[in-house]
């Protein structure tokens, strides 16, 4: 089937972020575990490419997004879509906008939007400035991220140095007078040479009324909630048929496996809830791990009933992790983590799980390399933007979910069992 749009993405939850909210149309979205080898085939109406350039070097992370248009491109999208975090995770170098400014060359596109907001997550944008919940993004938790620091709010000046072109606003009192006001603010600001605009969004409605008045851009930016509208557009546009290709869920062993690296609140809060329901549970330290490598927690996973789903995390107090940091150092810390939660992963299949629930941005492209998944059927969501996906590893059917840190509620291990088991 020939693909009508074609989404590139700055990490691995994000994709299944994005895929997750176009597939609440019921149409078909493949997501693709990096860059495809093989040129286009079997390819879905929507496609979406999952990179691990958040913080590449930004050459990389622009060569590898050119490199994913080209291969969109030949699956015959003609829309485009640049999904980065709802936080606008980034550096005063990138990457967010150079590389929407080296796809906007490659598609020869004038201008974009950049919408990152998702209010259903308590992302939204007022007048330039991202609100994680009710606190400016330079006051809430995203200020003291290891990797990408946010410590300014207004999207504006964080842009305006990663893009040699100008920027402007189409603040929230446009989008709140309907798609066509807003659709002649962006007409009068490409007029005056402004190719980047953020665009304010603070209630779902909004997000609309963006979709509407950009839904004839080749390029769009954002978060993933500002894609959502955009398949029912493409129907009523005649690029999209009616009758496009669905989700079908294949037949699945019973085996689960709950994996959690994150160390974020809600996932604190998420393994918290998960061990008071009594599930088998295994804690990884990262200093254990160091020292003796994952065979113990592979030994306590062989004797499990995965009929159980048991959890096994290296969920923990900020505290607790700068310490593991301070002696191994933050990258390697990390690393030995999601060296083990893969060896975990692979053990758990082997045994027989066919179902994972997998926590954490990091985690989840660790797992899903390790698992060979190289392309994900993406099914229903179980919280916003956190869809169930399915695909085959070592030739066996698999279902897999892949959670950003802070997404989802306290339940959401619990949850996504369910609803796997009522589809």
């Amino acid at each position: 089937m020939t693909t009508v749009m074609g989404c590139i993405a700055d990490d691995f939850t994000g994709a299944t972020d994005l895929a997750g909210l176009l597939a609440r149309s019921g149409v078909q979205v493949s997501l693709r575990i990096g860059i495809p080898e093989e040129a286009p085939s079997d390819t879905a109406p929507f496609e979406v490419i999952a990179l691990k350039s958040r913080t590449a070097p930004v050459a990389q992370a622009v060569d590898e997004a050119r490199v994913a248009l080209t291969w969109l491109k030949a699956a015959g999208a003609s829309r485009f879509f640049w999904k980065y975090c709802s936080t606008f995770d980034s550096t005063p170098d990138g990457n967010i906008g150079p590389v929407a400014e080296a796809l906007m060359a490659d598609l020869g596109v004038d201008q974009t939007i950049y919408c990152p907001a998702f209010p259903e997550n308590g992302r939204s944008i007022f007048m330039g400035n991202l609100f994680v919940g009710e606190q400016p993004l330079a006051e809430s938790p995203m200020k003291n991220h290891p990797l990408t620091p946010m410590l300014d709010s207004n999207l504006l000046r964080l842009l305006q140095p990663q893009v040699r072109q100008p920027v402007g606003l189409a603040n929230r009192l446009v989008v709140a007078q309907g798609p066509e006001v807003l659709r002649a603010r962006l007409a009068d600001l490409a007029a005056k040479g402004v190719a980047h605009v953020v665009v304010d969004a603070v209630a779902n409605d909004d997000l609309y009324v963006i979709a509407e008045a950009a839904r004839d851009m080749r390029l769009m930016t954002g978060g993933s909630a500002v894609a959502m509208p955009l398949p029912r557009l493409f129907i009523d546009d005649g690029l999209l048929a009616a009758d496009a290709a669905k989700f079908e869920k294949p037949a699945l062993s019973p085996g689960t496996i709950v994996l959690s690296g994150s160390c974020s609140a809600m996932t604190r809060a998420q393994v918290a809830n998960y061990l008071d329901t009594g599930a088998p549970a295994y804690r990884l330290d990262p200093m254990d791990l160091a020292n003796d490598g994952p065979e113990a927690a592979l030994s306590w996973l062989e004797g499990q009933d995965l009929r159980k789903a048991p959890i096994v995390y290296a969920t923990a107090e900020p505290a607790s992790v700068k310490v593991a940091q301070a002696k191994l150092g933050v990258v390697r810390a990390g690393e030995i983590v999601e060296e083990a939660l893969s060896a975990l992963a692979v053990a758990a299949r082997d045994q027989g799980a066919a179902r994972f629930v997998v926590a954490g941005g990091e985690t989840s492209g660790a797992v899903t390399k390790a698992l060979g998944v190289d392309r994900l059927n993406v099914g229903p969501e179980i919280a916003p933007g956190v869809p169930w996906c399915f695909a085959t590893s070592s030739n066996r059917q698999i279902a897999i979910t892949l959670k950003s840190g802070n997404f989802g509620q306290e339940g959401f291990f619990v949850e996504a069992q369910r609803i796997l088991e009522a589809l």
